[in-house]
């Protein structure tokens, strides 16, 4: 363990011709922004928008004062942020940052990349010093194949990709498949009295999924309180003879990205079968009711992602329902 908390290495104002400090509910619009502007030349799958930049300041796992930071110019633009995402006994942190395309290609990325570095040796420092874990610190960041510019960056200093991941289509256009559940499952809209019950389905569903963590009340009310989330598209399958959750799909619709996009999916955000149900058809009769969702919704794509080496042989899962890969991403890491 270090013998002092490391230090904070704020990006410095005239190298970069940023000022720079932690993000507040005041700069919500000028950071949406900011990432709204990127997304426009970047065209990534995803982008956090206004709400999801609200769960950020709301944390109170990540506090915003040590866990964001902005890069504004002269005018109190915002050009460039960077923020990280750790649990306490978490034993990685997560980072995501982006820079304004007309301030690219000026150290910049650089420089919010070393300042995430130093946060992530604090947090791990202050989380040992408070008995939490004994783990190392290690920083991933997941970029997509087509942002080859993020891909270098992260080379640059020394970070490998160590997981890959398939955004997976699949027409609604064609036959959609018909997947009955067995005789004492029964399949309910996702509706307020489930959302405990599907949080702690969801912690043991994903006890074997690499990088996953267990979700506590406070993460689990960001996810369910997303601003693309569509209750009414997501599903829970219950057990009728004990009444516990057995498995469940929670969907996102974003109108914004059919706009972007050229055609309207809805996506799977979370599908999930506890252990103990494994094995009975319940992720298809999920996906295949998630389908007749989506149809009767008007809409042209079902959409998921899914990691190419996801140990419950969710791929071929998928395949079978007939989505093919159209996009890939990757996660690198470092430890630091």
């Amino acid at each position: 363990m270090p013998s002092k908390t490391p230090s904070q290495a704020i990006p410095d104002a005239i190298a970069t011709g940023l000022s720079w400090r932690p993000a507040t509910m005041e700069d919500l619009d000028n950071w949406a922004g900011l990432i709204a502007r990127t997304a426009a030349a970047e065209h990534p799958v995803w982008y956090e928008k206004r709400g999801d930049l609200l769960h950020v300041l709301e944390s109170t796992k990540n506090p915003a004062e040590t866990s964001t930071l902005l890069g504004l110019d002269s005018e109190g633009v915002a050009r460039a942020y960077g923020r990280i995402v750790k649990n306490p006994g978490g034993d990685k942190a997560t980072g995501m940052a982006c820079v304004d395309p007309e301030w690219q290609q000026r150290g910049i990325g650089s420089a919010v990349l070393v300042w995430q570095e130093g946060q992530v040796r604090r947090r791990f420092h202050a989380d040992q010093a408070a008995g939490h874990m004994t783990a190392p610190p290690r920083l991933r960041i997941q970029t997509e194949e087509q942002h080859e510019h993020q891909a270098a960056l992260l080379m640059g200093h020394g970070y490998g990709a160590v997981r890959w991941f398939n955004e997976m289509h699949r027409p609604l256009s064609r036959e959609l498949p018909q997947a009955p559940l067995n005789v004492g499952l029964e399949l309910k809209t996702l509706e307020p009295s489930l959302f405990e019950p599907v949080r702690r389905a969801h912690n043991d569903a994903f006890r074997d999924h690499w990088g996953s963590e267990p979700r506590d009340e406070e993460s689990w009310r960001f996810t369910i309180e997303e601003p693309t989330a569509r209750h009414d598209l997501s599903a829970v399958v219950i057990d009728t003879a004990t009444g516990e959750v057995a498995g469940y799909q929670l969907t996102s619709f974003d109108p914004d990205s059919a706009a972007e996009r050229g055609f309207t999916e809805g996506y799977t955000e979370l599908l999930g079968v506890r252990r103990a149900y494994r094995g009975r058809g319940i992720a298809q009769a999920l996906l295949a009711d998630a389908m007749q969702r989506y149809a009767s919704a008007g809409m042209e794509v079902a959409s998921l992602d899914v990691d190419s080496a996801n140990p419950t042989g969710a791929l071929e899962l998928y395949l079978g329902m007939g989505y093919t890969p159209v996009n890939r991403s990757m996660t690198w890491e470092k430890m630091l």
